[in-house]
């Protein structure tokens, strides 16, 4: 665990991403150092007060590496294998998790990827704000040690974020449709605009708040992309089959009159994106279930799993450690209005479960 005197983070990479990290946990407490490849970018988040330093040390007990996803195994697995601090937990920021989980094997390492983002570019769009209400994915394996997982969900939720835990290999899949493949389609809208507007300069005026809504993201750095989108490309790709037949269906009931179809698919496209979840919750609004795990591989997986499988946010997470070899125990704090789906689907685990009265 992290002790509140020992609160030492340490950026690698120090983009948007990379800095708006480091800032909000320099407004959460922690002493920041960071590092980039860039001099002139280190130099410059020195001097705006963004990181206290660029030296990783044996105080540290936080990493986060936020470099393009192609880098991020390489550099997790030499700052472990440099650090010998069982105390020390690192994590990353990549839009891609498969790739980088097979190849970091120190229980230490815990991947992570934060569904946030602005139009803004590098180190001068950094907002120590950014990541607030932002869905934090975390992707436990077999191997995550259960204070690894209440440690940084801990200091997740501390910035702002709501965690959710999937594997590894789901994160991708839904990903892919949930991030990836939307940009490509904002990118691939606003190309076709703007070449239309090569003929028709009047088009960029008419566009509306739908277009630019739509094609917001577009905006957004395009350097950090190209890694994730081919880390990520078999699952991107089977998007993009399924989209491709779903927007053939649309076109051929457009030129067959088929009015039924399409307004079927927008209704049914209506009511889906008014349950897309967004409830705010007060802490009296919240219920703890407490849930005996076993000191088995796996346990604390399945327990955040379950939860995310039934869209049941895990607003904090604590840990009482039993004796050595039996287990222990995780106080679950969740949506009152939600504890009981999530108290059957555990029971239905095999946990031992008690909703906290």
């Amino acid at each position: 665990m992290i002790s509140p005197n020992n609160r030492y983070g340490h950026v690698i990479g120090l983009g948007l991403i990379g800095a708006s990290v480091a800032l909000a946990l320099r407004d959460a407490g922690w002493t920041v150092t960071g590092d980039d490849l860039i001099p002139e970018t280190v130099q410059a988040a020195l001097d705006a007060g963004i990181i206290q330093g660029r030296e990783l040390g044996a105080d540290h007990t936080l990493v986060v590496v936020a470099t393009p996803a192609g880098a991020v195994a390489t550099i997790v697995n030499e700052v472990l294998a440099a650090n010998a601090n069982p105390a020390l937990l690192v994590t990353d920021v990549a839009g891609v998790k498969s790739a980088i989980v097979a190849q970091v094997k120190d229980p230490r390492f815990l991947g992570g990827h934060p569904m946030a983002g602005s139009e803004q570019r590098g180190l001068k769009g950094a907002r120590a704000d950014l990541f607030q209400g932002c869905n934090w994915v975390l992707t436990p394996t077999d191997a995550t040690r259960p204070e690894v997982y209440s440690t940084l969900h801990g200091i997740l939720r501390e910035i702002g974020a709501n965690v959710v835990a999937v594997s590894a290999d789901d994160h991708d899949r839904l990903v892919a449709l949930a991030s990836h493949v939307p940009h490509l389609l904002a990118g691939a809208l606003m190309n076709e605009a703007a070449e239309a507007a090569e003929q028709d300069a009047v088009l960029l005026q008419l566009a509306a708040g739908g277009f630019r809504d739509m094609t917001r993201v577009a905006a957004g750095d395009p350097s950090m992309w190209p890694d994730v989108l081919f880390e990520n490309r078999v699952a991107i790709t089977r998007t993009l089959e399924a989209l491709e037949a779903r927007l053939e269906q649309l076109r051929l009931a457009l030129e067959t009159n088929g009015r039924d179809m399409v307004e079927k698919s927008l209704h049914t496209a209506s009511e889906a994106r008014r349950l897309l979840p967004g409830r705010a919750l007060n802490s009296e609004n919240l219920a703890y279930i407490r849930v005996v795990i076993s000191d088995q591989p796996g346990s604390l997986a399945a327990v955040t799993r379950a939860a995310s499988e039934l869209l049941i946010n895990i607003y904090d997470i604590e840990i009482a450690h039993g004796i050595e070899g039996v287990g222990g125990t995780l106080l679950l704090a969740v949506d009152a209005q939600q504890a009981s789906r999530l108290q059957e689907a555990l029971s239905e685990l095999d946990f031992k479960v008690a909703q906290e009265k």
